[in-house]
């Protein structure tokens, strides 16, 4: 479960987070929707990490674990996974070498034992055909010389062979066609169970007809100013979200 209390971060000398709070239990979905500036990439960096962001007040939980005293690979290792609005690419870093030692790392800082390179090709093949990734793109350096649609392909291969406590998806529809939205709603479907939760950090409703969410909040002004079920999400298709900056 993640659990967000009362959270109060900055970036620079700006406050952008003003006392969040949001529980996302074990085995749910929950959507993030709201407009420009309102807070929620701040929210997905801040859980994940990212040193830049300050937490001034409040806490950041997943079960037990307090996430705010881990640094970032440890956050990682503890089962949390941001796929990146726009995700970065490492050249000169072959791909299935730079997703095998992430994960074994993952797993060391777990104590768990290494998978061998034999079952990690196993394993990475059969996620690749699940993401629509060929052989070819897999040989290539990390990210190097694919298109937006093909870098959210290999977040999705990432998240399904990671398989994280909590998944935050920041802006992850970003770009992508109708047949990349359906490859993310299926990549989510396929490891959606009742141990995991997932922050789907989005503007629009169209890739919440591929992940169908439990909740819908509306981030506004860095607070969580409304919440409902999924058809809050189609509501705000039509509403707008004046209603709640006006407010906020």
């Amino acid at each position: 479960m993640l659990k967000i209390e009362n959270l109060h971060a900055r970036v620079e000398e700006s406050e952008i987070l003003k006392g969040l709070s949001l529980t996302v239990p074990a085995g749910e979905v929950h959507a993030i929707m709201g407009p420009n500036g309102s807070g929620k990439s701040t929210l997905s960096h801040t859980i994940a990490g990212r040193d830049d962001y300050e937490v001034t007040s409040g806490g950041v939980y997943l079960n037990d674990t307090d996430l705010l005293t881990l640094d970032p690979n440890e956050r990682a290792a503890a089962g949390v996974f941001l796929s990146f609005q726009h995700p970065m690419e490492i050249p000169g870093v072959a791909t299935m070498n730079f997703i095998r030692t992430a994960l074994n790392s993952q797993r060391k800082e777990r104590g768990e034992e290494e998978v061998s390179a034999a079952d990690f090709l196993r394993l990475i093949r059969e996620k690749a055909k699940l993401v629509g990734l060929s052989d070819e793109k897999l040989k290539r350096p990390f990210n190097v010389g694919f298109s937006g649609g093909e870098k959210k392909r290999m977040e999705m291969l990432q998240m399904a062979i990671f398989k994280p406590q909590v998944c935050i998806m920041d802006e992850t529809d970003s770009g992508l066609d109708i047949d990349a939205l359906k490859m993310v709603g299926d990549v989510v479907n396929a490891i959606r169970d009742e141990k995991r939760s997932f922050l789907v950090i989005t503007h629009y409703q169209r890739l919440l007809d591929y992940i169908k969410p439990d909740r819908v909040h509306v981030l506004a002004g860095g607070k969580i100013v409304k919440s409902g079920g999924p058809e809050l999400a189609v509501e705000l298709e039509t509403s707008g979200y004046d209603q709640f900056i006006e407010a906020a």
